[in-house]
């Protein structure tokens, strides 16, 4: 049954989307948060790349959540890109009027649903602030000792819980946690499916998103907590990815992303810039068979 379009009076449907390949405590942990959340959300999509396990936790818990599940190709690169589009397509299905995208490692707040549904307008994208986590104690992590645990991530701004930061760097934006209308996920277009693996499409949709006139905006008072998982700096068993993924982004925009990781490649040996043809390659001892 097709629900009424509601009156502009009407409080918003919102989703709740996430991605998930193993992770299932994080999975768990981020559902319960959910299910505390001072405005729960009205549909809750969780997107399971080949792992039923994953989609069994999410259909009996609570908010129990509508599984959409999607194969891993064979190079077993998980296709990020394509199963954020899966999960709106599937959101806006079901009649969200608001989407709201959380990495499964994400906590979100108990206010965070509620300020990012009240600040979601058409024509911005809002990206509230992530804390990372230490690892978690004895018996795991207590969804009200969160906040006392975390500091923003140094690398990103940090508004005040009742601020709104306008005019954002689209090389600053990451999809851990993030949120726009209906109308304007459709007028950007959704992700480049063309991007699989590790890196690279999220500043690619936002570069769609500041190409369509559609303004970046660090929100305050919509905090998300990265639970803790071991860590690669720079990620050297992604760099494949990032290579191929580096070089889908350079012939769409012009320019290299994850320069940053690039370069620390080029210090441990494992990159070169090949200035004859302007791309990063990989040195012969990583390079693929």
């Amino acid at each position: 049954m097709n629900r009424p379009d509601r009156t502009p009076t009407a409080a918003p449907h919102v989703a709740v989307i996430t991605l998930v390949a193993g992770r299932h405590r994080h999975l768990a942990l981020q559902q319960t948060a959910l299910s505390r959340s001072e405005r729960r959300p009205d549909i809750y999509v969780v997107v399971t790349m080949d792992d039923a396990r994953a989609a069994a936790i999410a259909a009996r818990g609570s908010p129990p959540a509508t599984v959409v599940p999607m194969a891993v190709p064979r190079s077993g690169r998980f296709p990020l890109a394509a199963a954020r589009n899966a999960g709106a397509r599937r959101a806006l299905a079901l009649g969200a009027d608001v989407l709201v995208f959380l990495d499964v490692d994400c906590v979100p707040g108990p206010q965070s649903i509620g300020r990012y549904t009240e600040a979601a307008v058409d024509g911005v994208l809002l990206c509230g602030t992530v804390t990372y986590l230490p690892p978690p104690p004895v018996g795991g992590y207590r969804l009200a000792g969160l906040p006392e645990l975390a500091d923003p991530h140094p690398g990103r701004p940090v508004p005040r819980p009742d601020q709104l930061l306008t005019g954002g760097d689209p090389d600053l934006f990451w999809s851990l946690s993030f949120t726009l209308t209906a109308s304007t996920w459709r007028h950007i277009g959704g992700f480049c499916e063309e991007y699989t693996g590790y890196g690279g499409e999220d500043t690619d949709f936002a570069c769609l998103a500041h190409r369509a006139g559609v303004d970046l905006c660090w929100l305050g008072g919509a905090p998300a907590y990265h639970q803790h998982h071991p860590v690669e700096d720079p990620p050297v068993r992604h760099l494949h990815d990032i290579l191929r993924n580096g070089a889908l982004f350079h012939r769409r925009w012009g320019r290299w992303p994850m320069e940053g990781w690039l370069h620390a490649f080029a210090d441990l040996g494992l990159v070169r810039f090949d200035t004859a043809a302007g791309a990063w390659t990989a040195t012969h001892s990583t390079a693929r068979p």
